[in-house]
């Protein structure tokens, strides 16, 4: 698995039985604690190897920090947040590369494996219904985090959301016949779904009202606090989604704001899984069992435009 798709990670067939996941990420800091940002960096860089159906065993740290500006203590709650986050999901860090630079950013290149016939693309079928595994909003309330308008309490469950491995996920999915599987991060969740129904040539059907967002995203939407990344999200996808929405002025900023969020950013966001629906209780039991979202929040159907993502409310 190469360049063809915009899978996740590459993919490397060593025998019939071992492929080789092969992935890098890394980010400047999201967050002020830097234990907490090793942790988020450390489960988006993860993340990859998860949403192809494999399992992390190598990673090497990617850090860079201003030399004597930055305190050691802060890189060294860097690194070993990251390292939590890997002895959490069994792979093991052997070693990694550092350099001087004016911004702190921190990662991990990660190495995983999976039988073959295990490999998930990000890819969808028609039939297929599509699951997503963590709520969304992490962009905004970041954002909204910058200006002091979280408290304490929303600042902390929004940390958590992105610090949670989607590894918990890849478990639930074992034993359940997955036809496509993606994380969701930059290019947030349009981006994303997109992505999977231009692979299958499918168009998703996406419920708007059934995408699980956290509290407050939706009050900071509404009042403007949108991150840059969002509008970059809309223009790039406009030619791709078509918006079929109720014109009730009464719920035009809540719907509008709804939507703003669909486009947000996400650091270290949850998977979408498109599953058929014969596989749907099982994956819905499982992922519940591990403490993940369980909301059905599309359908992919035959393509008979040019738009890859229908959003209704």
């Amino acid at each position: 698995m190469g360049f063809e798709s915009s899978d996740d990670a590459c993919v490397y067939k060593v025998s019939d039985d071992v492929a080789i996941i092969n992935t890098v990420d890394f980010f400047p800091p999201i967050v002020d604690d830097p234990y907490m940002f090793g942790q988020i960096a450390a489960a988006n860089s993860l993340s990859d190897v998860y949403a192809m159906g494999g399992q992390p065993k190598l990673a090497m740290n990617l850090l860079t920090f201003p030399n004597g500006k930055l305190p050691l203590d802060a890189v060294k709650a860097i690194l070993e947040g990251g390292n939590d986050k890997v002895t959490e999901c069994g792979a093991t860090i052997v070693g990694g590369h550092s350099i001087d630079d004016k911004e702190p950013k921190y990662g991990l290149s990660v190495t995983g494996f999976a039988h073959p016939d295990d490999i998930l693309s990000n890819s969808a079928c028609e039939g297929d219904l599509l699951v997503i595994t963590k709520k969304i909003g992490t962009g905004v309330l970041t954002t909204a985090a910058k200006v002091d308008l979280l408290t304490e309490e929303e600042n902390r469950e929004v940390e958590q959301t992105m610090a949670f491995l989607n590894k918990y996920a890849w478990e639930a999915m074992q034993g359940v016949k997955v036809d496509g599987c993606t994380d969701i991060t930059g290019f947030g969740l349009i981006g994303h779904a997109a992505e999977m129904a231009r692979s299958g040539d499918v168009t998703l059907e996406l419920y708007s009202h059934k995408v699980p967002i956290l509290p407050r995203a939706l009050d900071m939407a509404e009042m403007g606090i949108i991150p840059a990344g969002a509008y970059r999200n809309r223009d790039y996808t406009s030619d791709q989604v078509m918006e079929f929405l109720s014109k009730d002025p009464l719920r035009d900023a809540a719907t509008r704001a709804r939507i703003d969020c669909l486009y947000d950013p996400q650091s270290s966001g949850g998977l979408l899984i498109a599953v058929k629906e014969s596989q749907l209780p099982r994956l819905i039991e499982q992922l519940g069992e591990k403490g993940c979202e369980t909301d059905v929040i599309g359908y992919f159907k035959q393509r008979r435009s040019r738009f890859y993502i229908e959003i209704h409310d």
